[in-house]
């Protein structure tokens, strides 16, 4: 292939936003976007500081953690709510299972989601100023589960700016 036909084929990659060029040698798939708020897996997010574990009841079974990024822990510890705009939390889920090693013990067994809350008042005003990604095996799942997010989150979290998880210090 010639650099002329390579450079034409980018440009089309580019303007049908399939990828990203870091460099004209290089391509990097755009990360999958949730539907209704183009919210992300945020780079780096599995470094982040633990706000909180949890568990869920049946019907799900799950243990969960909670991350944020600086922005999200500054505010937790200073108990600081609403939270600022640039506050990223993203809860990890497994499904609870026994361990084989320590019989009272719960460990966690297959992945199940990815859920992301990123605050930016302006852009996300619609929806008390969150966007919600939800994500299974790296992929945003349907835009009918993303429509259940804000009205869940406004119905039983809305004295803690939407947000579930309490600081775990």
């Amino acid at each position: 292939m010639n650099t002329l036909h390579a450079l034409a084929c980018m440009g089309a990659l580019l303007a049908a936003g399939t990828f990203v060029a870091a460099h004209p040698d290089t391509r990097k798939a755009l990360p999958a976007a949730s539907p209704i708020y183009g919210v992300t897996l945020p780079e780096g997010y599995r470094q982040w500081e633990l706000i909180a574990p949890a568990l869920e009841a049946a019907p799900l079974d799950e243990i969960r953690a909670v991350l944020g990024n600086k922005t999200a822990v500054d505010a937790y510890r200073r108990g600081a709510q609403p939270f600022p705009d640039g506050t990223v939390l993203v809860k990890l889920a497994w499904k609870q299972q026994a361990s084989a090693e320590f019989a009272t013990a719960t460990e966690p067994g297959a992945p199940t989601t990815v859920q992301v809350m990123v605050k930016d008042s302006k852009k996300y005003a619609a929806t008390g100023g969150w966007g919600y990604g939800r994500f299974v095996d790296g992929k945003p799942v349907d835009e009918a589960q993303h429509r259940t997010c804000f009205a869940c989150h406004e119905a039983r979290a809305k004295g803690h700016d939407d947000v579930f998880t309490r600081y775990a210090p």
